[in-house]
């Protein structure tokens, strides 16, 4: 019997996503790993360190296992990489009752929001807010889509991903073809009440209602959701639903893209070079350069923690 899972993979000390190709291909291979399970896949938030999953499944196991295993394949090939890719056990929990299931995809779906990647829910592209009501939120326009005869570059080996499931052209499958948004749809009852719901502060009234579920189930809130990210600070995600981005600040990504495309071929000729074909005091030395390099040349903040996860310092 299915039951409803939040769910999430997590890297405490290295990059998961270094690029928009990366985290299309992560959702690409949660979709798959929904499939092959016969799960119904709910909700979905991507960060660059970890994601966020909610399904109806009977076998959250296997699920994670498949799309941790079609990811960390794709991952350690593009990147000349080798071993287990994220912590040794995913984050997993049963959620129950209406008011319960609500506030966990409030959580999911406002991943790009709490992260401070995005002043509202709306403008973080590999979130699943954007999937739900689109009619009646206007969000009508069809996207330019890819092509049959290319879709399997994008997809895992041997992928079992119907054409019904449709693929923009930037190689992402269409969210509101792989999410049961209906099922949500109901949970939310109108696109009023999802409004709501996405641009609402954390409060308590929240657990008050969860309460009135009547269940033994624990109280959702934004620090269980993030109990298997590893170190985040709780109050500056609380303090991001406001929505005012720190724009001095880098993304995990903008330093990413700094590392892989401005200085990483500046120290070798070769076309295909990555950070994981550095010596670890060579990651260091970049580290160091970066930092003194990147409030002077990008006029951005960044710091210590951020470089290090970025140049995979720890692995």
């Amino acid at each position: 019997m299915r039951e409803t899972i939040h769910f999430s993979l997590a890297s405490h000390d290295e990059i998961m996503y270094r690029n928009e190709a990366d985290l299309i291909h992560g959702f690409n291979c949660l979709v798959e790993a929904c499939l092959e399970t016969d799960s119904r896949l709910l909700a979905d938030g991507f960060m660059s360190t970890h994601h966020h999953g909610m399904a109806q499944t009977d076998n959250i196991r296997a699920l994670t296992k498949i799309e941790r295993y079609a990811y960390t394949r794709y991952f350690n090939a593009r990147y000349h990489r080798r071993g287990r890719l994220g912590e040794p056990k995913p984050f997993s929990l049963k959620v129950e009752g209406i008011y319960h299931t609500i506030v966990a995809l409030n959580y999911v779906n406002r991943q790009g929001l709490h992260h401070g990647l995005s002043p509202t829910p709306f403008g973080y592209a590999f979130c699943s807010a954007n999937a739900y009501f689109r009619s009646e939120l206007g969000r009508t326009t069809l996207q330019p889509l890819m092509a049959d005869e290319f879709r399997y570059h994008y997809l895992p080996d041997r992928s079992c991903v119907p054409k019904s499931i449709r693929m923009d052209a930037s190689g992402m499958l269409l969210q509101e073809d792989a999410i049961d948004t209906a099922y949500v749809e109901q949970i939310y009852l109108t696109s009023r009440n999802f409004l709501f719901q996405m641009n609402k502060l954390t409060d308590e009234k929240w657990t008050e209602q969860q309460k009135s579920d009547h269940t033994d189930a624990p109280i959702i809130t934004l620090e269980l959701i993030e109990n298997g990210v590893g170190d985040i600070d709780i109050e500056q995600l609380l303090r991001n639903e406001n929505g005012r981005i720190n724009q001095n600040q880098l993304t995990d990504l903008a330093v990413c893209k700094i590392i892989d495309n401005d200085y990483l071929p500046m120290l070798s000729r070769k076309h295909d070079m990555t950070i994981y074909d550095l010596s670890a005091s060579q990651r260091a030395t970049l580290c160091n350069t970066l930092w003194s390099d990147i409030p002077r040349l990008y006029n951005k903040r960044t710091n210590v923690a951020q470089l290090k996860r970025c140049a995979c310092l720890k692995y």
